[in-house]
């Protein structure tokens, strides 16, 4: 008879943040060999433990800069069309969302770049740190399991030509963006729901807006195919995007009045098979240096 162990409670959290209903969850558990009753009292827990983290984040003056009222959507700075020229290389956008912004693209690298790109990244993977809310520092936690590499903007000449092509499909400043970061994720992998922005109500985000002010956009990009699961979730809105190798998801959260949007709430779902490998870069308000 199976337990309900951590891997248990770590799909069942996913499935909930990704608005599974608690039948089919349970319908899931049973058919997976759980007795009924203990798979009902293990998905209300869940469900229990997703509203009490919800009303938290309700209560927290993270997303929206209440000050300045609610979150207006100006326009974004991606061009309009369904061809963008950046920099070297014609992109296709295969879907455009205005609230959240979000806009998934095809084509943004080759073959030969994403395979570059992973030769290069994984023999320099370490476990994937997220920002202390306390204190600004880089930890390891539980709600992110990948592994990451790091690249200085610029590095090369192969890096300075793809910050580039990011920063004109972005239509924002090459130096007012971080360095790349790569990440795998193996099966059962995932970054949960999360903001990428620095919440101003957190002391630790101090820290890392000294440098740039705080991150406006983030473009994921997939450096290969996914045979299944790993898609970037938006569970404020329902918008999922499949990785698919040389394309991107780009999202905005932050507008002209400096505004934060709590729609960009995003994930990473867990890899299923195979393995996930994307680039991810996150761009600031100003200099970042």
């Amino acid at each position: 008879m199976p337990v309900v162990n951590d891997a248990v409670k770590t799909w069942l959290s996913s499935h909930v943040e990704r608005g599974f209903s608690p039948a089919v969850l349970v319908d899931a558990m049973v058919d997976a060999g759980f007795e009924s009753e203990l798979a009902r009292a293990t998905v209300n827990a869940s469900f229990n433990t997703a509203e009490a983290a919800s009303a938290a984040v309700a209560d927290a003056p993270c997303g929206i800069d209440t000050a300045a009222g609610e979150y207006h959507y100006d326009p974004a700075p991606v061009a309009a069309g369904n061809l963008i020229r950046a920099y070297d290389r014609d992109v296709k956008v295969l879907m455009r969302c205005e609230r959240p912004q979000i806009v998934a693209f095809a084509d943004v690298m080759s073959d030969a770049e994403c395979d570059e790109m992973i030769d290069r990244s994984r023999p320099l993977l370490k476990r994937s740190t997220t920002v202390n809310p306390q204190n600004g520092s880089h930890d390891v936690i539980a709600n992110r399991t990948s592994e990451g590499a790091w690249y200085h903007r610029g590095a090369d000449p192969f890096l300075e030509r793809l910050e580039k092509r990011f920063a004109s499909l972005m239509n924002w400043p090459v130096d007012h963006g971080e360095g790349l970061q790569v990440l795998r994720y193996g099966v059962g992998a995932e970054y949960r729901a999360h903001f990428d922005y620095f919440p101003p109500s957190q002391t630790g985000s101090a820290v890392h807006m000294g440098r740039g002010g705080q991150r406006v956009a983030t473009l994921v990009l997939y450096l290969n195919d996914v045979a299944a699961g790993g898609e970037t979730f938006f569970p404020e809105c329902g918008v999922s995007v499949a990785p698919r190798r040389g394309g991107a998801v780009y999202f905005r959260y932050m507008n002209e009045k400096r505004q934060l949007d709590s729609l960009s709430l995003h994930g990473g779902a867990p890899v299923l098979e195979g393995e996930k490998w994307i680039m991810t870069k996150w761009v600031r308000e100003g200099l970042f240096a």
